[in-house]
């Protein structure tokens, strides 16, 4: 499987306690972009982060997690993630999903 060059990168936020289809939604979503044969997929936790409640979301010491903000990022070709995004979109209920245009300089390894 082959990146062109000249990509696009979808990048999904939302919090870790959402689900889709008994599966967290991070989970389903690599699951169905590799299903989809998509590059590949990256599902990134963080710390802290808020959204559109404006809600603080974070890691305290003496307190277990509270929806921390994930973000699953893929790059691919613009037209492999144009047909995924409708797909996507019947997969969340709340989130931010953007797109940048971005330039692949490696993907995998070759082997002489």
């Amino acid at each position: 499987m082959q990146i062109p060059r000249d990509a696009v990168l979808l990048r999904i936020f939302f919090g870790e306690d959402d689900k889709f289809d008994h599966l967290p939604l991070h989970e389903a979503i690599v699951l169905k972009a590799r299903e989809m044969r998509l590059g590949g997929a990256t599902v990134l936790r963080g710390h802290v982060g808020f959204g559109h409640s404006s809600h603080i979301h974070t890691t305290k010491i003496l307190r277990l997690s509270q929806d921390l903000p994930v973000v699953v990022e893929i790059v691919d070709a613009q037209d492999k993630i144009d047909a995924f995004l409708p797909v996507l979109d019947g997969m969340m209920t709340s989130g931010l999903v953007t797109l940048e245009k971005v330039q692949v300089l490696q993907y995998g390894t070759t082997k002489p």
